[in-house]
């Protein structure tokens, strides 16, 4: 836990130690309260409907020393251990050198008191001055003053392999020789009297809006810029759309078929607000004005990003800043619209795989469903065939039995014409009658595997024909059964 405390804590416990009685601190100082109480320096109860607060003997112990006593013992406990961590210390440089190698390369000594911290660093030094460093190899040690101590041994190739590679410069020079064409076009279009230069609104021209005295500058920037895009094989278009029936005029660099729109823009700050001449006569007439409490001024830093409103409005963005300039930032911008084009191009392999992967689960779907309706329609086929054997079989000996009851008697004419058309009527319906057959499928249309199949039917194209033959010839057909 961190026990030092902020000049405003200190104040309130200040406040509560000097108070006769419990305080009641106002609501603006209950974050603070909470924070003492966890450092065990005040205590808070409830009395009655409000909540007060008391010093501890920790917290008094605070103030008159200016540390908190856990924080002193801690101190305390971490001296006494010194000359037992010191002992445990690497006795030379080969010692440190050896650890280093059955640690993976990496010790870290948590804070150590004074003499461990010593016997560590005079390891580091004689490892380092007596040649006990392996060839090849760089020992490190971070941690010379204060808080821990970390020792790492690490091998120089990997970790040059490791270093992400060196961004080309983008060149700019100091005077444009010869103009990219949307350069020259963008400054034939600027004129001589502006004083403020906004060309965002007009088409095949680099999208600015800044002060007169950068457009020389800026020009540049943009030049190197599509220039250095050019060469890398990229594309630089303008391009004009339509957002609610308005033309959006851009100039984009397309990478890879996708186009990363741009916009160079100074930057502003805000001033406060001087009344215009037409204001102040306003405010004579209307009494409560509605002004403006701040004005934007342009401020001579100039930045590069995609438009406002553009999908891509928060993906790339660089500007001037006090540590470098917009033109040492040009190829950190190109690396950005490479790593993003190459990260669309993930995105849209991995969409269409799943949308092949969800089209051919759907068709293999279809395809059991339909196998499923075969099935059970050859099932519901073989049951009547089987009820009607059984009901011809029972209509026969039904009619034996009848004729037996008379034995060698002739039956009487009327019931012998009766049992003469129930043996017609079986005959008619046994299905053994005749040689026996598959019968023809059930229709495959929609409506017939509705009630197999979930979902949308009509999002794809439907695989079977009027007689039920499978027709997309890109997808798997079912297995036909024999």
């Amino acid at each position: 836990m961190k026990y030092a405390l902020t000049e405003k804590q200190t104040a309130v416990l200040r406040e509560i130690a000097a108070a006769s009685d419990a305080l009641i601190l106002p609501p603006r100082a209950i974050h603070t309260a909470s924070a003492l109480e966890k450092r065990g320096l005040i205590k808070r109860a409830w009395r009655g409907s409000r909540r007060v607060s008391v010093v501890t003997t920790e917290g008094r112990y605070y103030l008159k020393h200016g540390k908190h006593p856990r924080e002193v013992q801690a101190e305390k406990d971490r001296l006494e251990k010194d000359a037992d961590q010191a002992a445990r210390a690497p006795a030379d440089g080969t010692d440190l050198v050896s650890r280093l190698r059955s640690a993976s390369g990496r010790i870290t000594v948590p804070d150590p008191a004074p003499r461990t911290r010593g016997r560590w660093r005079a390891a580091y030094y004689d490892a380092l001055h007596h040649g006990h460093v392996p060839e090849g190899h760089k020992l490190r040690w971070a941690g010379r003053q204060r808080g821990d101590c970390v020792f790492t041994l690490v091998e120089e190739e990997a970790e040059t392999a490791a270093q992400p590679p060196t961004l080309p410069v983008v060149d700019v020079p100091e005077s444009v020789g010869r103009p990219h064409p949307v350069v020259r076009t963008t400054r034939e279009s600027l004129g001589r009297s502006q004083s403020v230069v906004d060309t965002r609104g007009k088409p095949e021209v680099i999208p600015l809006y800044l002060s007169r005295p950068l457009v020389d500058r800026a020009l540049r920037i943009m030049n190197a810029l599509l220039t250095e895009a050019e060469n890398r094989g990229y594309d630089v278009e303008t391009q004009t759309d339509l957002d609610r029936s308005e033309a959006v005029h851009t100039l984009a660099i397309v990478i890879r078929g996708r186009a990363f729109p741009l916009t160079l823009t100074e930057r502003t700050t805000k001033v406060p607000h001087e009344k215009t001449p037409q204001e102040i006569r306003q405010a004579q007439h209307i009494l409560w004005p509605r002004l403006p409490k701040y004005d934007e001024e342009f401020d001579g830093r100039l930045a590069i990003g995609a438009p406002a409103g553009n999908q891509y409005q928060h993906a790339y963005s660089y500007s001037d800043s006090a540590r470098w300039t917009l033109e040492s930032r040009l190829g950190h911008l190109l690396q950005k619209l490479e790593h993003l084009a190459a990260e669309a191009e993930r995105q849209q392999r991995e969409e269409e795989l799943r949308k092949t992967e969800q089209r051919r689960r759907w068709y293999a779907a279809v395809a059991q469903a339909r196998e499923h309706q075969v099935e059970r329609y050859r099932v519901k086929v073989l049951t009547e065939q089987v009820g009607a054997w059984q009901q011809a079989v029972q209509i026969r000996a039904f009619c034996h039995a009848a004729l037996a009851r008379y034995g060698e008697a002739s039956a009487p004419a009327s019931e012998l014409d009766w049992l003469q058309w129930a043996e017609a009527y079986a005959a008619r319906i046994d299905p053994l009658a005749s040689p026996l057959r598959t019968p023809p499928d059930p229709p495959a249309s929609r409506e017939a595997l509705r009630d197999l199949l979930k979902g949308d039917l009509h999002t794809r194209p439907w695989p079977f024909d009027a007689q039920g033959r499978w027709t997309l010839a890109e997808e798997d057909p079912p297995d036909q059964p024999l």
